[in-house]
């Protein structure tokens, strides 16, 4: 079984190091590419208040967290739930650099945790980092991809860590589901340019096959989709344990 975590957070700021925190945690969670329906959402008091540019963002005040638990109140639960599974963050680094705060934070307040870091607790792959690979040179924000893939993020007017979350979910799918519309589209685009060039798709003009190598961005694109399958299989793609 392969169980995944889709995780989005908000935050008062950008920077943990300058004291900001988390004020809204979003997950979902799938399992062989499907979502359960199981999903964990929390808004959380600061104990600070929030950068006006980041309200602007996610348009969440400092009056509609006054009310809502520490995190180091839910980290129990939150921990017990992102357990064993594999993170799917969008920027890993700046969701786990928040969330490792926050748990280091809750520790030394005397919060008995399990883990100290989330790390310890889930795998993480950062799918920024895998939309790069797929798609180098071109944005890859949320908005882009939805762009890219014909996803429909109209609803998303602000950002939020659960609407995100709901939103990647579908991004994740389409970017590791294999064929898509799009990827028609660019064969039939390569096609015509080939054509236009005076070269058969099928063979040189010799009759001869046609061998074209992949490029760079190719290359980088199928070892991003190996390196999903290895990590969905457990460490058992074909392709990875007999490369040649």
């Amino acid at each position: 079984m392969s169980r995944q975590i889709v995780l989005d957070t908000e935050t008062t700021g950008l920077e943990p190091a300058e004291g900001h925190r988390i004020i809204e945690i979003g997950a979902i969670e799938v399992v062989n590419r499907r979502p359960t329906g199981r999903r964990y959402h929390q808004y959380l008091n600061p104990d600070r208040e929030i950068d006006a540019a980041a309200i602007e963002i996610h348009g969440i005040t400092n009056a509609m967290v006054a009310d809502k638990p520490r995190f180091a109140e839910i980290a129990g639960e939150f921990i017990d739930f992102i357990a064993g599974g594999e993170l799917l963050i969008h920027n890993a680094a700046f969701d786990v650099g928040f969330l490792n705060a926050e748990l280091a934070r809750a520790i030394a307040g005397g919060c008995a945790l399990r883990v100290a870091t989330i790390e310890a607790c889930c795998g993480i792959q950062d799918t920024l980092r895998l939309a790069r690979a797929l798609h180098p040179g071109q944005k890859n924000s949320l908005d882009a991809l939805c762009r890219r893939y014909s996803i429909d993020n109209s609803h998303r007017v602000v950002h939020g860590a659960l609407l995100d979350a709901e939103i990647l979910v579908d991004v994740y799918l389409a970017m590791t589901g294999g064929q898509t519309p799009l990827a028609f589209e660019e064969a039939t685009k390569a096609e015509v340019a080939i054509a236009g060039a005076g070269v058969s798709v099928f063979g040189a003009a010799d009759g001869a096959p046609l061998i074209v190598p992949p490029s760079p961005e190719e290359l980088a694109a199928h070892e991003a989709y190996l390196e999903t399958l290895d990590q969905k299989s457990g460490g058992r793609c074909l392709w990875k344990l007999f490369p040649g």
